[in-house]
């Protein structure tokens, strides 16, 4: 389980269209998951630590992003056959369990992550209302560790600012997370 950090944010670079099926029973597109004033697309997982770490934190700063106009949809990309705790039926209880309020998406063919680029879960993309990317950093400081009461909350700041301006933070922090598990060539 290699620890890899995301790149840099290249602003402005377009969200990628997808059309992927939900823990819910339906097909999500791109348009049907963005919010009106920006969207926070979330590469995840059920099985790695860094996401068992912030997944509280993920579900608090999502239900807070919702009324400023910020939606976001999580979507998983591992290959569950080597890793069968990221399997279909798993990322439906995970989403009930930790009672997702956005789309959980399963990008089975992995296109949709090498589209966007994601390298690790979690890995987090920002972007404005005009799908812009303007966000490409970490939740927190806190890596895999529960988060110190007065951690900075640097994904959900960089998304409420994003949703006011319409641009992100020129200083971001690069997320970590455990690799994508890529499924063999």
């Amino acid at each position: 389980m290699a620890a890899l950090q995301t790149p840099v944010c290249d602003f402005g670079k377009p969200a990628i269209d997808f059309n992927l099926p939900g823990v819910d029973g339906r097909h999500w597109s791109l348009a049907q998951c963005k919010g009106d004033n920006g969207l926070l697309i979330m590469f995840i997982c059920n099985h790695c630590p860094y996401v068992k770490a912030v997944l509280e934190r993920i579900v608090r700063d999502t239900v807070e992003l919702e009324p400023l106009g910020i939606k976001s949809v999580a979507i998983m990309s591992n290959d569950s056959i080597e890793y069968p705790e990221d399997c279909f039926e798993n990322m439906t209880r995970v989403a009930e369990r930790y009672r997702f309020n956005f789309p959980y998406l399963l990008d089975e063919s992995q296109e949709i992550a090498k589209a966007y680029g994601a390298v690790c879960t979690p890995d987090f993309f920002g972007y404005n209302a005009e799908l812009g990317l303007q966000y490409r950093g970490r939740i927190d400081s806190s890596n895999k560790q529960t988060a110190t009461e007065d951690a900075e909350r640097e994904l959900f700041n960089a998304m409420q600012r994003i949703a006011k301006t319409g641009t992100g933070p020129e200083q971001q922090i690069a997320g970590i997370g455990c690799s994508i598990k890529w499924k063999p060539n």
